[in-house]
């Protein structure tokens, strides 16, 4: 069974420096509610002009969550404005507005810092639901530990305007290319080092080396390699989101995997998907606005 979701996405993020230096002005000068009454002008932009994606929501909301067809089409809207919302908030604690913001680390948090703590490195797997990204400054000493695993081209065209004038990155970036041997290299050896990985548990490049499972009542595909690496490296495995809830407040969400596969007839990569996507889909059905995945990633 074929996805067409390997041609809509390419690995890049929609928008130019133009507007991201735009917005980066006027969060400087103007501070972040100005920001959002800006995306009341550029969200029609986007819905107009970026028809695959609106699409892809409108198609979201009608088969996936459900709603009708009147009520989906102006869910498009808000969606766009929502996901708007989570970029200016990051570029805003970028640029040291941490003010502006409220947190909750959630009731597993200090299990997810003894796991940490463990000195054997860890996995980190996120999705594009939420602001993954804004957790990492918050996590102190072990943020300056993350490796995120991503395809630099998702940042290639607007990093440099979001980092100029903003605080150093509290984590590093393991390139994703073609040449997949290099990035398992640096990803061992940031564990040998007792560091930690992060990967988006949700996205691939191509068919070839996926699962397909159910997900939200409907077929979807993961990417298998991925968690069949993370039960080759033998260190634990945490799953991890950051929700953006109203007046600017986020919760982080950990969940600590459960990596003991003996005894179980399924191998083990399958059980951690399993996993993976039974908290994927709790965290999608309690934040539907916050599904970040602008192309058809369901089958048909």
């Amino acid at each position: 069974m074929a996805n067409d979701s390997k041609q809509e996405w390419t690995g890049k993020s929609r928008g130019g420096s133009l507007g991201t230096w735009f917005f980066v002005f006027t969060l400087r000068h103007l501070g972040v509610r100005s920001a959002y009454v800006l995306l009341f002008f550029v969200v029609p932009y986007f819905v107009l002009f970026a028809p695959k994606a609106s699409k892809a929501i409108y198609k979201y909301y009608r088969s996936i969550v459900g709603k009708g067809h009147l009520r989906s089409f102006f869910l498009i809207f808000s969606h766009f404005y929502t996901f708007g919302q989570t970029l200016i908030d990051k570029i805003a604690l970028k640029h040291g507005l941490n003010s502006s913001f409220t947190f909750d680390y959630g009731q597993n948090y200090q299990d997810f810092l003894k796991t940490l703590d463990r000195g054997c490195g860890a996995i980190i797997i996120s999705a594009h639901v939420g602001s993954w990204e804004i957790g990492a400054p918050y996590l102190f000493d072990y943020g300056k530990r993350i490796n995120i695993v991503m395809l630099d081209a998702e940042y290639s065209k607007i990093k440099h305007v979001i980092e100029k004038g903003a605080e150093k990155a509290d984590f590093k970036v393991i390139p994703l290319g073609s040449d997949g041997l290099e990035s398992i290299i640096r990803i061992k050896n940031a564990l040998d080092q007792h560091e930690y990985v992060c990967f988006q548990g949700d996205r691939y490049m191509n068919d070839s080396n996926t699962i397909e499972r159910d997900f939200m009542n409907h077929k979807a595909l993961f990417p298998k390699g991925l968690f069949k690496l993370a039960v080759k490296m033998r260190v634990p495995v945490i799953f991890y989101f950051a929700m953006r809830e109203p007046r600017r407040h986020y919760r982080f969400i950990f969940h600590i995997a459960d990596t003991d596969f003996t005894g179980r007839s399924a191998d083990g990569y399958e059980i951690l998907i399993n996993q993976y996507i039974k908290k994927l889909e709790e965290i999608v059905k309690e934040y539907p606005k916050q599904w970040f995945n602008f192309y058809n990633f369901w089958l048909k």
